[in-house]
């Protein structure tokens, strides 16, 4: 049998074979290395598997360079645990308390009252205001209304009352986590 290039396969004298040429690689760097280097499938991120650093020495094992990254990792965590129990996270979710529970509690009363009204009054909300315009109409889009005024009222809390200190909190954090891992703090 007969390769493409006219050679025969698998001749066990012949010096070269077609894995030894494959993609125009030379058997003695393959030799002398052990690794493809210029292998452009190698992968970076599995060294540790008895490999050489290039200079002879041996690559650091996976368990030993993932026990690092846990070990940087559980300090990180413990970074977002300690900015957790910081009086400023704590003043940041107070404000947010502060606004959400009475709205969503005001806004979830009005909803329920509309409904129960609806349907246990019926002839209060077919009262006429204005020609065809009845009181469900003018409940119906105070829904509408009041949704959008709540939206503008919480984007306008958010960003007069709790904007700034979250902004500092979050880059006061981003610092800690990178000092944690190991990074240059600025």
């Amino acid at each position: 049998m007969q390769s493409s290039n006219a050679r025969p396969r698998g001749s066990g004298g012949d010096a070269e074979s077609s894995a030894e040429t494959h993609d125009g690689h030379d058997q003695a760097h393959v030799e002398v290395t052990g690794v493809r280097y210029d292998d452009p499938w190698y992968d970076a991120l599995a060294s540790g598997w008895g490999e050489t650093s290039g200079d002879g020495t041996p690559v650091a094992p996976v368990d030993a360079a993932r026990a690092e990254r846990a070990d940087r990792a559980a300090a990180a965590a413990d970074v977002y645990l300690e900015v957790q129990r910081s009086a400023a996270f704590q003043e940041v979710r107070s404000r947010y308390r502060r606004f959400v529970v009475p709205a969503g509690i005001g806004f979830f009363v009005w909803y329920v009252a509309y409904v129960v009204t609806a349907t246990s009054a019926p002839g209060l909300m077919a009262r006429p205001v204005a020609g065809a315009v009845n009181v469900a109409m003018l409940a119906g889009l105070g829904q509408f209304l009041t949704t959008f005024l709540l939206t503008w009222a919480y984007a306008r809390h958010a960003r007069l009352r709790r904007d700034r200190a979250a902004l500092e909190l979050r880059w006061d954090t981003q610092e800690l986590t990178r000092t944690a891992r190991g990074g240059a703090a600025s």
